[in-house]
Formats: C-alpha cells, structure tokens, sequence
C-alpha cells in the first residue's frame, strides 16, 4: 500500500534568491512541510508521536534538481511513505508545478526515544500506515 499526501503552495518572495528562482535550500524545507502533511494525512501528526516520547530526526537528505521554481509559482508538493527498514523510514518527494517535475529526492528518519536512543517504530505509527487509504495528490 502506498501512503502518500500532498499540498499546494505558492512560493512567496522570500523563498527566491537574487536570480528569481527558488533558493536550493528551500525545496528542503518543502520537502519537510510534506512530510508533515503525510503525518498530519495518517493522523499521527508529529506532536502526537513527540507526545508518545518518539523523535523522527533526519538522518539523509536528497533533492535532485530539475527545473527551477519562481516567485508566485504554485507548487504542488508530495511525500510518499518509500521504505520502512527496522527503525528507518524513507520518505520520498516530488515537487511539482502542473505537472512538470521541479524537483524530487528524499529523506531518511530514525526513530527515536527521549533519550536519542533508537527505537522500533511506535504500533500506533504501524497502524495508522497500514490502515490509512492512499491520500490523492491535489
């Protein structure tokens, strides 16, 4: 099953750079606004596995640029649940304007206790991936 959620955004001016594209930077920061809308999506929002005393810090980070956004641009973003290997999580990207591909990569988490130790993923986060329907992509 594939577990995915997406969301519009338009790119205001303080996400461009001097050339009016969209600082390299920044797709990182969409890439985790995705993220938080696929937990939001699952109805495990982050809050909630912080409040069970579970952490999900980035471990990698990947963008391959394509083609390069600008201001006002409507960008559709998506993250897809890619890969669950032991206490590993991979969440794939994309980030779209239309349908033309603007970038894409991904993000490897760990879970994790209050102490920073690893720890298997939460059933509660189990669960709610394999009972949540595939999310359209707006």
């Amino acid at each position: 099953m594939t577990v995915s959620a997406s969301l519009d955004y338009r790119v205001p001016y303080a996400d461009t750079d001097q050339m009016t594209f969209v600082y390299y930077a920044n797709y990182l920061i969409y890439f985790e606004m995705a993220r938080e809308e696929l937990m939001r999506a699952i109805g495990l929002p982050y809050s909630k596995l912080e409040e069970l005393g579970c952490a999900l810090p980035v471990l990698e980070a990947v963008c391959h640029y394509k083609k390069p956004a600008k201001f006002e641009d409507i960008l559709t973003i998506t993250a897809t649940l890619a890969e669950m290997k032991g206490v590993r999580v991979k969440i794939a990207c994309t980030v779209k304007r239309g349908e033309e591909l603007l970038a894409e990569g991904w993000t490897v988490h760990a879970f994790m206790n209050r102490d920073g130790r690893p720890q298997k993923p939460p059933k509660v986060f189990l669960d709610a991936i394999t009972s949540t329907p595939t999310i359209p992509e707006s």
